[in-house]
């Protein structure tokens, strides 16, 4: 399957996000239930983790081998913000995408968040193409609306920064803005709206439920992929284990599997402190 072919005056793809997982994105938008995770979406998110946390991600996309997923995040809270790395590969070793990331968020205000990451990207393919790779940056910001409601926007690669490689190619930009309400502490709601450059813009939609302590379910829709999504976790303080899976109606499954661990000092976030 060829995933990395990036011949002159043609858009190359941006880094995969995940299908079975694609709630993340979402929780972005919550006071409750933002992580570590969320905040590749938009690094804003990182203002308001009450620990530092790392995790990892993985996923079969459709159940095939060659198209793979793995996420690795850490988020380390500090009293001047919090600063996170992720890692992010899809592919297999013939052919494949990453992304190393840096970010940094921090509370400005009772009610808004700003955040900024630099990304540095590659492509690998064997044979005649090798490889290719671009540094670009994205910028977020999220705004607390009462004690309940975030919104927020994101900016992925707005000036269109090009591959090292083939400087006619460059990485689409994305933009993202999104919605999120937690009803209670037990149930959150939320939608984003995505538009990457050259495809229709995708509308998702997520709720989490914790149906006991230590117990939750999430589910959700993604409309350009056409694709539903779901999992099943439990969490305790220390860590966070979420079963996930997408349905695409003519490609199938895709299993994913999500562990997040927390460790340091819980840091106070309250939204109505300075």
């Amino acid at each position: 399957m060829a995933l990395l072919h990036v011949p002159g005056n043609c858009n190359a793809q941006a880094v995969s996000l995940p299908v079975a997982a694609r709630y993340l994105g979402v929780f972005a938008y919550s006071e409750k239930q933002v992580d570590v995770f969320a905040t590749r979406i938009n690094a804003a998110g990182l203002a308001r983790q009450t620990q530092s946390s790392a995790g990892i991600y993985g996923e079969k996309r459709f159940g095939l081998q060659d198209i793979s997923l793995f996420d690795g995040a850490v988020g380390l809270v500090t009293r001047s913000g919090t600063f996170g790395v992720n890692v992010h590969y899809f592919g297999f070793d013939q052919q494949n995408q990453s992304q190393l990331s840096f970010s940094y968020g921090r509370k400005i205000s009772k009610a808004v968040d700003v955040g900024a990451s630099f990304h540095y990207l590659q492509l690998s393919q064997a044979g005649v193409y090798g490889n290719a790779s671009a540094i670009t940056g994205s910028a977020g910001i999220l705004l607390h609306v009462g004690n309940r409601v975030v919104v927020g926007a994101n900016a992925y690669n707005p000036f269109q920064t090009t591959w090292n490689q083939d400087k006619e190619s460059y990485i689409p930009s994305r933009y993202s803005f999104g919605l999120g309400m937690d009803v209670s502490d037990k149930i959150f709601i939320g939608t984003e709206i995505n538009k990457e450059e050259n495809l229709p813009v995708d509308v998702q939609a997520g709720i989490h439920y914790a149906f006991l302590p230590q117990f939750f379910v999430r589910g959700g829709v993604a409309t350009q992929t056409a694709n539903y999504f779901a999992a099943l976790g439990f969490q305790v303080p220390a860590f966070r284990i979420d079963i996930a899976a997408s349905y695409h109606q003519q490609l199938g499954w895709s299993p994913g599997i999500l562990f997040i661990a927390r460790f340091g000092k819980q840091k106070n976030v309250d939204p109505n402190s300075n």
